[in-house]
């Protein structure tokens, strides 16, 4: 083995993913895996999701790969920080990329890490194996890469420019976990199984909130006729009920799509899936085309229903678009579901309201919420670097969502805001059902006019 790729998200440590039990595999590591392995390396992969902490120090231990590579993102760096150390206490020369490192480069490698990967990691992790191999340590000008040279001085390479073409590239090596446990995990729970598929890298949008630590500010994409041929490679070995596109903005190239639905048609490849899109890269074809390649629910970034606060998000969408491509695409059988944003700087009461008010209208089949938090390296977390509060803990027990930002409503608050939101959402879609079940919509509205109640308590004892 010349190369151990793990990430960090246990599934047995995240109770709320216990209760939906919708879990994707870890592509990311999979995909570098593939084009390692096709340039001549041994990898193996530790897939965490079924797995624990404990068996990844049982394989370690065993094996002592001579490099550990882990993949970190903010949600995982608890449990990443100790796969980290155990890596390092069994000798290995250990690497970290993706989101999180990208930005706090300097604190990893204070923390048992020797080499910090910015941006797509195939390259950079194949050059730095080549070096091992000949026998050579020095990374001095391996683009990509943050390590601590001489006297422990942090060194940072020149930026590694991007892929430039994706087809270049071999399929996410699926065959090096055990993907039977995830439709497994799906057909006990819901009766059917979802795999991801990845399309295209980076999004062109320059949301402030949003990291660009990896891919940058770009759009690349893999041809549709190569994304229909793992389509059809996962169905011949795993027969998936459904696919879930995991790509930032499933429809923003309309030529790209088009071509994907005739490839399709060309293949007769009949597919149910679900992905994600913005409302200004819909229009009525589109959505005649996401229906006939079969899109069962697209997920829309509504983020507020405030104009006021998209526009400080820099959206470059409108409420209105949002709503109308909500509908529409509800029309043609397509159910949409909604993320939303709260505590965005410079968002009031009234903001909220409008967000409410938003929902009432657009009557999304699902709304999920979240609380903003500063992600570092973004604008948004810039902006508000004077108003950010960071905990005082040791670095390996925190992470961007425990900072606190000043000036703004409690977690309480936005806990009633979630609820409301939810349970407004509730009794709109509940009313427009052809049979309306008044009980459901009375329970919803009394819970609804509760979590009103508990923002207007909660906020008079914050004045």
């Amino acid at each position: 083995m010349d190369i151990l790729l793990a990430h960090g998200y246990f599934l047995q440590d995240d109770p709320v993913e216990q209760r939906i039990m919708k879990p994707y595999v870890p592509l990311g590591i999979l995909a570098i895996s593939a084009y390692l392995e096709r340039e001549g390396f041994v990898t193996e992969v530790f897939d965490a999701t079924f797995e624990s902490l404990g068996s990844f120090q049982r394989l370690v231990q065993e094996k002592k790969p001579p490099v550990v590579g882990v993949y970190v993102n903010m949600m995982t760096k608890f449990a990443c920080m100790k796969m980290i150390r155990i890596a390092r206490e069994t000798g290995a020369f250990v690497i970290v990329g993706g989101p999180e490192p990208a930005y706090y480069a300097e604190d990893f490698l204070e923390n048992a890490v020797d080499a910090v990967v910015v941006g797509e990691g195939e390259v950079t992790v194949r050059e730095i194996l080549e070096r091992r191999r000949a026998g050579e340590t020095n990374m001095r000008d391996i683009a990509g890469v943050v390590y601590r040279g001489e006297e422990g001085r942090v060194v940072r390479n020149r930026h590694r420019d991007l892929l430039p073409e994706l087809d270049a590239l071999p399929q996410p090596d699926r065959s090096k976990i055990d993907l039977r446990r995830y439709v497994a995990a799906w057909r006990n729970r819901h009766s059917y199984s979802s795999l991801s598929v990845v399309t295209m890298r980076g999004c062109p949008y320059a949301c402030k909130w949003c990291s660009h630590g990896v891919y940058g500010e770009s759009y690349r994409r893999r041809s549709p006729a190569l994304v229909v041929d793992e389509l059809e490679t996962l169905r011949a070995a795993y027969n998936p009920d459904a696919f879930w596109f995991a790509d930032d903005v499933f429809t923003i190239n309309h030529p790209w799509f088009f071509e994907f639905q005739r490839e399709l048609r060309r293949r007769d490849v009949r597919i149910r899936y679900e992905c994600i899109t913005r409302a200004d890269r819909m229009n009525e074809e589109i959505v005649l085309a996401l229906r006939d390649t079969g899109c069962t629910r697209v997920w829309i970034g509504s983020e507020s229903g405030s104009q006021k606060i998209l526009d400080a998000m820099a959206r470059r969408v409108t409420t209105g678009q949002i709503r109308t491509m909500t509908t529409l695409a509800q029309r043609h059988g397509i159910e949409v579901g909604m993320f939303l944003m709260l505590g965005y700087r410079g968002e009031t009461r009234k903001d909220i309201e409008e967000t409410v008010r938003h929902v009432r209208h657009a009557c999304p089949d699902i709304v999920l919420t979240t609380v903003a938090y500063p992600i570092k390296g973004t604008a948004y977390y810039n902006e508000i670097a004077g108003e950010i509060r960071l905990p005082q803990l040791p670095f390996p027990e925190w992470n961007d969502r425990m900072i606190q930002v000043q000036g703004r409503f409690s977690r309480r608050f936005y806990w009633f805001a979630n609820r409301r939101i939810v349970n407004e959402a509730s009794v709109a879609r509940l009313y427009r059902k052809p049979r309306r079940e008044w009980g459901k919509i009375a329970e919803s509205f009394v819970k609804a006019k509760i979590a009103q109640l508990g923002m207007t308590i909660v906020a008079k004892g914050e004045a």
